[in-house]
């Protein structure tokens, strides 16, 4: 294996490079990313019910905003809860943003890997093709083992490129999805509680997703 990888030439290091940092990313974000973590099962109900209970205090806000990015958006309506409605929702949706942008972190920079690394393996590709000519011109095509580094080359960074490429690109669109999916879980979440506050919709228990 590591004959391989010093046959794919310099190139082959920031490919590595890369799927480490695609690893690391794709392990932080199952980790991050758990439904239950990010919505916990009916956390707006129990905020309810100390709502009714008239049981709200600083510090209950506080371990309510520390439990969850679900609790994180809860809170801000929950700290405007005698302002009126549409200043409620303003705080939510002003807190929503936060919550979304850090769901979304670390997505961009595995697209970008998803992206380069077959540009990499393609350039490795390029700058092996360029030795195998080089070695035709110099010593002409009578000896296959003059061309074997050159076309070794060419061949394993295009593979490198392409293994750490695909497998990135089919998790950032999952975490994407995800992302959209847990989003949408977070607005009816908010909205749910806006509304049982404010008269509209009485108070149910939620279901676990």
């Amino acid at each position: 294996m590591l004959e391989l990888f010093q046959s794919g030439g310099l190139l082959m290091w920031p490919i590595l490079a890369c799927s480490v940092v695609a690893m690391a990313i794709v392990c932080e974000r199952f980790w991050t990313l758990n439904r239950r973590a990010v919505t916990p099962v009916d956390l707006t109900g129990q905020v309810q019910q100390l709502i009714e209970r008239r049981d709200l205090n600083p510090d209950r806000i506080r371990s309510i905003r520390d439990d969850s990015p679900l609790g994180r958006i809860l809170a801000a309506g929950l700290e405007n809860l005698g302002r009126g409605r549409y200043v409620m929702k303003d705080a939510i949706e002003e807190a929503g943003r936060h919550v979304v942008h850090e769901l979304e972190r670390f997505l961009n920079s595995l697209g970008t890997i998803a992206a380069i690394t077959p540009l990499l393996g393609l350039l490795g590709t390029v700058i092996g093709m360029i030795k195998v000519f080089a070695a035709i011109t110099s010593f002409g095509v009578g000896d296959p083992t003059v061309l074997a580094s050159g076309i070794s080359e060419a061949l394993i960074t295009t593979a490198a490129g392409l293994s750490v490429g695909i497998p990135s690109l089919m998790f950032y669109r999952y975490f994407k999805s995800k992302v959209n999916a847990l989003t949408v879980s977070l607005e009816q979440e908010a909205l749910r509680l806006v509304e049982t506050i404010h008269g509209d919709r009485a108070p149910h228990t939620a279901t676990s997703a």
